[in-house]
């Protein structure tokens, strides 16, 4: 609780240097251009200060798309495989790294709640939370289906293969937010754990798996090494989805979630990332667009994310 409120103080304490920053590149600019109407020799520093004063602006307006209900929470974000064998196993993992990555850029606190690796290789389902201000908000737009076209590292014959993961991903629900569940509308199920964790996770029936009864959600963790601990991620996650559902049937943000819920397949990606015979990753919803998918696979996905933000803004 203390670390949130600080958090948010430190968050809070950033908007008003920026709108300082915003107020101060202004007023260089007008200084600037009146310069510039004496000495045509200074219109290099006037347009210094108008790029400055329009990145300033960027940034205030990009926190304005993120004052929705929850875009200030944090997050959870759970990654699956789909359509594509071994190879989306496979996709997933690497989709798993770069959200890490990502969050660990924004200095956001990364928890693994979930990772149970495939069959051969990869990762058949995998779970993170993102703790920190705005997370929620920002990864929003990541939810959907997500399209690799590369040759196969598990093809022999080198042939190209597409794979596609779905990712979703939920606001965690904050302590001043009651969302209510009834222990009797509630199956948890304890089992062995085969993911990471060491020794202990794999002879105790330390996993938990949750059913809620009367929407069908399933939600399990295993990361931790006590059932009591696995538990309480558990709900957690619960309670995060949820809410998530409340916020759809009220139509918050015009039905992000309702829409992304596709077959993970053909035809229904969000965002293409190509390895071959090009180096491509496109957003097929903003059109946003880099060939340098290495940078993007490290993690750095703001330009995607803040693409997708403005174009909200655009329909509002």
């Amino acid at each position: 609780m203390a670390t949130d409120t600080l958090k948010k103080v430190d968050y809070y304490k950033n908007e008003i240097l920026e709108i300082n920053t915003l107020i101060s590149s202004y007023e260089d600019s007008v200084l600037s251009m009146q310069i510039l109407k004496d000495d045509s020799s200074y219109f290099r520093e006037c347009t210094s200060s108008l790029r400055d004063l329009s990145s300033s602006l960027k940034k205030i307006e990009l926190k304005k798309m993120l004052s929705l209900e929850a875009d200030q929470n944090s997050a959870i974000i759970s990654i699956n495989p789909g359509a594509g064998g071994v190879d989306s196993e496979d996709w997933a993992l690497i989709l798993f790294r770069m959200y890490t990555r990502f969050c660990e850029k924004m200095d956001y606190q990364v928890k693994i709640v979930d990772y149970q690796r495939g069959d051969e290789n990869g990762l058949k389902s995998g779970c993170l939370e993102a703790v920190g201000v705005n997370a929620y908000g920002m990864l929003k737009s990541e939810i959907g289906v997500h399209r690799l076209v590369r040759i196969s590292p598990f093809n022999s014959n080198g042939k190209r293969h597409t794979s596609f993961s779905s990712v979703f991903v939920y606001p965690i629900v904050e302590n001043n937010i009651h969302i209510e569940i009834n222990d009797n509308d509630l199956k948890i199920d304890t089992y062995r754990a085969s993911g990471a964790g060491g020794q202990h996770v794999n002879k105790t029936d330390s996993a938990v798996r949750i059913t809620h009864i009367p929407s069908g959600m399933i939600v399990q963790c295993q990361n931790q090494r006590s059932q009591l601990n696995n538990k309480k991620s558990a709900l957690k996650m619960l309670k995060a989805k949820l809410y998530s559902d409340e916020i759809e049937k009220r139509n918050t943000e015009k039905n992000i979630l309702e829409n992304s819920k596709m077959k993970i397949g053909w035809g229904s990606q969000i965002r293409s990332y190509v390895m071959h015979p090009y180096s491509l990753v496109k957003d097929h919803r903003t059109k946003e667009e880099t060939s340098n998918i290495e940078d993007v696979l490290n993690g750095n996905i703001n330009k995607f994310i803040d693409s997708y933000l403005y174009n909200l803004i655009k329909e509002v």
